[in-house]
């Protein structure tokens, strides 16, 4: 093919003999198309004749040698009621029979003759498609049909003649009368491309000047538009690809579908609307070659999906499940016996549901665990063990599923995780393999055989497959799930989707467009005669705590925050703009509440804030929870309220800043420190798009730009491991262990002999065996000197947290580390605190002697593609340091060189959910009852972090804290532990 005329005719000629010579489509006349009925009559006619004879002559015994006029009559009325779409995915009823009207391919070659009827199929390309019924000189470059229904036009533009895609866009939006039956939504054509050499868009809806089209690019260079081909045009990839002949009749079997969104008002539904879904390239791309992998390879491989945000996942993973469930391998195998779907996005359940219904037309075929919180579990050992095609639960429900369900037989699943960070991690991880995996626990087991399954379900399984969806891939996320790349040798995301590329083809905003910093300047003065001795670290962080929390402090930024959002933020998005206020803890954002509440009345403008914060918070002698500030609003209700036009700004502590979705959100107001993922998931939550939402501002009272950008560009393009696992670390911290002679094999041995005893496993003589097991280490950790101990708590430590993540990684199965990591857990809760570390408070010692908050930037955060990785855990020990003690003079004195702070307190994480989460556990329940306090205290103390884990994401400081600072985590799991206990005593009466 010669590409030497320059005209858009010669652009038409090109795809269509393509698709003529290499697709097995047929040349299609624009002369024989009926424009009132909206198809080519002869050739849905042949079509019905050639491959379905019996029937025909059924229609022609039922209306008596007229069955061409009324079956055609019966199918143009039966296009108006029920579209185009469900009448070729499940054919025409009439005379108490269903006349297929196209035929797809077959699951399995089990029958030759469904392989038969697709083969009879008549795919046709159309030029200069005359489809107008009241212009007959009005027509589409290119119109797609499937035997004689049309499913697609294409208006071409040759960027040689000076035009382009915009106009192709242009000419559907003008002059393409939505009304004739060939373009009507639903009814007619379900897709419509404009095509140039370089770019593709499609809509499936038209309307006029309210035309939306989708850019259905490949993306180039980790952004936007198509790569450049040598041999054809960059665009080649649309006909030769994409509507081929499989390709195009898989798109309409299984991807093209209707979403039905009810229209509400005022609570009662008032209308329905529904749109055309059409898969954007990416989608496409993903859902295949995740089906391709999977067929190839079997149970047993993990792929990572590196999605953004305005990628349309929860599509993509709908389309995913529906493949799963039906593939078979070439021997006509099933790959899969079942597939788990883990999110916590209850859309998620409806869209998979309503997107299987409409492509199969099935029910029963998504099994959402859905029932009383303490009946989850049971319910959804259940579901998997009736094997029910697709089972939805949720990250915290899943691994309670090991009490109920202790043997399965051998099958293969497929795991489809929704945002892979919150989910894969440590002893969840394990369990949810551990569920699935297909080992049985047998009863002749004895301790060393459940010790080396233990072990071998910590590795990759056979039996499972891992399809991890997530925007921002961490470095353990790429490790667990990445695929190693041919001559490659670190793991990279199997597909990719990239925040650069949503921005580029305007599905999410760039949120670092508009970032406006401030710094702080303070002074500070000693107002007591003494001068007492403080810990430096300590005391620091106290400093910067009584400076943050000062009330000028937050006075003068609320004057700067209110004042703004009236001046520069209010009007946006036709005065519906939103903004957030992100806070550092829960004094804090109390704090903020009351101060913003108090500037806008005594300014008396028209303005109102909401405030978002777990459990109660004292200050100052006072209690305070978020439903009494904001006026008895339920916490359920406060993402709707926040939507309503009644209130403009929502105040956060760590609560709303990830999986929160209001597109009217358009100004942030930063005064916490924010880094890595948490900083992209916060001030993502700006980046929804919505009708006249043409940009963001972020103004930030505490990061710098450079710390801003460090955290986003990694998650800019495809993000990439700075270093592999390295699996001898964990031998070395092992052997590091052994040496402090802490401990010996023997005791190693022992507890793990008693551990894993399946007729001791649980009872409360079982929890007194195991702690005097431990207690001969302990005794010798105390006798050991300072140094000793802080060198082997942190070695510890370093030890837990790199076999949990390493063992998902690399399938070490080896008993060993699996002893020693059992024993350890137990024993590090054992190990008294560091004794030195002690909380240090400042208030009336200091007093503000200066403060200025002063604009120290602003402008746009430009990203780029040469920035480094992410990382995973490593062998870093954790343990205390010795905190150097110095007079409070000399602190402040520091402070004030500084002038300002970096330092931030630790949020509280939830801990009301997590208590919940805690007595809806039937075994954690069971477990306070009939325990004592310190019995209880063994498994209560080790479950809870893995619930810290399981919420990891909503909120990484305090996650960091519990699992770094012990003098954190031992408050927190005092507090837990007694609330626990203690209402689960009172429930039992």
């Amino acid at each position: 093919m010669t590409y030497g005329t320059y005209d858009e005719e010669s652009f038409e000629d090109l795809i269509a003999s393509n698709l003529v010579e290499h697709s097995d489509y047929g040349y299609l006349p624009s002369e024989e198309f009926d424009r009132e009925r909206g198809i080519f009559p002869d050739v849905v006619v042949s079509f019905v004749k050639e491959t379905q004879p019996e029937k025909w002559e059924k229609l022609e015994t039922a209306y008596k040698g007229n069955a061409r006029k009324r079956f055609l009559q019966d199918l143009t009325s039966a296009m108006e009621g029920r579209g185009t779409l469900e009448l070729l995915r499940h054919g025409l009823r009439t005379t108490g029979t269903t006349i297929d009207l196209a035929a797809f391919k077959p699951n399995t070659g089990l029958n030759p003759e469904v392989q038969k009827r697709y083969e009879a199929n008549r795919l046709g390309v159309t030029q200069q498609f005359y489809y107008s019924t009241t212009d007959p000189k009005k027509s589409i470059d290119l119109a797609l049909t499937v035997n004689g229904i049309p499913v697609a036009t294409a208006e071409l533009k040759n960027k040689f003649t000076d035009q382009s895609v915009i106009d192709a866009k242009v000419q559907y939006k003008s002059d393409r009368d939505s009304g004739e039956p060939a373009l009507k939504f639903k009814r007619g054509a379900l897709v419509h491309f404009a095509v140039d050499q370089d770019e593709v868009e499609y809509t499936t809806e038209l309307d006029g000047d309210d035309t939306h089209f989708l850019p259905f690019n490949k993306g180039h260079n980790g952004g936007a538009g198509n790569p450049p081909r040598e041999d054809s045009h960059r665009t080649a990839y649309l006909w030769e690809e994409v509507w081929e002949k499989d390709s195009w009749m898989e798109i309409l079997q299984r991807f093209i579908h209707i979403d039905t969104e009810e229209i509400r008002k005022g609570g009662v539904k008032v209308d329905e609307e529904e749109t055309i879904i059409f898969p954007r390239y990416h989608q496409l791309e993903c859902v295949r070659q995740l089906v391709d992998a999977a067929q190839e390879n079997g149970a047993g491989e993990d792929y990572l999906v590196q999605h953004s945000t305005g990628s349309g996942k929860s599509k993509s993973i709908a389309w995913l499940v529906h493949r799963l469930v039906s593939l078979h391998n070439d021997a006509d195998e099933a790959v899969f016996d079942g597939v788990v779907v883990v999110t916590d996005r209850t859309v998620l359940d409806e869209q998979l549901r309503n997107t299987i219904y409409e492509l199969d037309h099935k029910t029963g075929v998504v099994h959402a665990v859905k029932g009383e919180q303490g009946s989850k579990s049971q319910e959804l050992a259940e579901a998997i063990e009736a094997g029910k095609p697709v089972i939805i639960t949720t990250l915290q429900t899943f691994p309670h599923v090991i009490e109920h369900a202790k043997r399965l037989p051998e099958r293969d699943y497929a795991v489809v995780v929704d945002e892979a960070h919150s989910s894969q991690s440590g002893e969840m991880a394990h369990e949810m393999k551990q569920i699935l995996s297909g080992i049985d626990i047998d009863e002749d087991d004895d301790a060393e055989d459940l010790i080396v399954k233990s072990a071998e379900t910590r590795g990759n399984q056979e039996n499972l497959s891992f399809f991890a969806f997530t925007a921002t891939p961490k470095g353990k996320t790429l490790e667990a799930f990445g695929t190693v790349p041919e001559g490659g040798d670190k793991p990279e995301p199997f597909h990719l989707y990239s925040m650069r590329q949503a921005i580029e083809e305007g599905f999410i905003l760039d949120v670092l467009q508009h970032y406006t910093t401030y710094d702080t300047f303070y002074n500070v003065a000693k107002v007591i005669k003494e001068d007492p001795q403080v810990p430096q670290k300590k005391a620091v962080k106290a400093v910067s705590k009584f400076l943050k929390l000062h009330p000028h402090n937050i006075s003068q930024k609320v004057e700067i925050i209110v004042e703004h959002f009236r001046e520069h933020a209010q009007h946006k998005i036709g005065g519906k703009a939103k903004a957030m206020v992100v806070t550092s803890s829960r004094v804090h954002a109390v704090r903020y509440k009351k101060a913003i509440d108090e500037y806008i009345e005594k300014n008396g403008y028209n303005l109102s804030a909401l405030v978002a914060f777990s459990g109660t918070v004292e200050d100052d002698g006072f209690e305070y929870t978020e439903r009494e500030m904001n006026n008895g609003i339920k916490e359920s209700e406060l993402p709707s309220k926040f939507d309503t036009p009644e209130y403009q700004v929502l105040v956060v502590a760590d609560k709303y800043q990830t999986g929160f979705d209001q597109p009217l959100l358009h100004t942030m107001y930063v005064d916490k420190k924010l880094s890595g993922i948490q900083a992209v998931q916060t001030l993502s939550r700006l980046n929804r798009t919505h009708p006249g939402k043409e940009d963001t501002f972020v103004l930030d009272f505490e990061n710098d730009r450079e710390d801003i950008y460090e955290a986003f560009e990694p998650y800019y393009e495809k993000t990439t491991l700075e270093e592999a696992t390295d699996p001898q670390h964990i031998y070395q911290l092992e052997s590091d262990l052994n040496a402090s002679q802490i401990y010996t094999q023997q005791e190693v041995d022992q507890f793990a002999e008693a551990f894993f005893s399946p007729e001791n496993k649980g009872t409360e003589q079982a929890h007194a065996k195991l702690s005097s097991l431990i207690q001969p280490a302990r005794d010798r950790f105390m006798v050991s000197d300072e140094e000793t101990q802080d060198e082997f708590r942190s070695q510890l430590r370093s030890f837990l947290r790199l076999y949990k993540f390493q063992s998902q990684v690399v399938n070490y199965s080896d008993t060993t580390l699996e002893k020693l990591y059992t024993f350890g857990r137990f024993l590090y809760k054992e190990l008294p605190r560091d004794s030195r570390e002690s909380r240090v408070e400042f208030n009336d010692e200091l007093a503000l002697q200066y403060y200025r908050l002063e604009k120290s930037d602003e402008g746009s955060i430009e990203l780029d593609s040469s920035g480094g990785g992410v990382s995973s855990p490593t062998e870093t020990g954790t343990g205390s340091q010795d905190d150097e003690e110095v007079e409070l003079s000399t602190i402040v004195e520091k402070i004030n060189e500084k002038l300002g702070t970096d330092f931030t307190e630790a949020d509280q994480l939830f801990l009301d959910q997590i208590k919940e989460d805690a007595l809806e556990d039937d075994h954690i329940r069971r477990s306070a009852q009939v325990n004592t306090k310190e019995n209880f205290a063994l498994e209560f103390d080790d479950v809870l972090t893995g619930m810290f884990i399981d919420r990891m994401d909503q909120n990484q400081d305090l996650f960091a804290k519990f699992m770094d600072n012990e003098e954190v985590q031992e408050a927190i799991t005092k507090h837990l532990r007694r609330e626990v206990y203690k209402e689960s005593q009172q429930a039992n009466g």
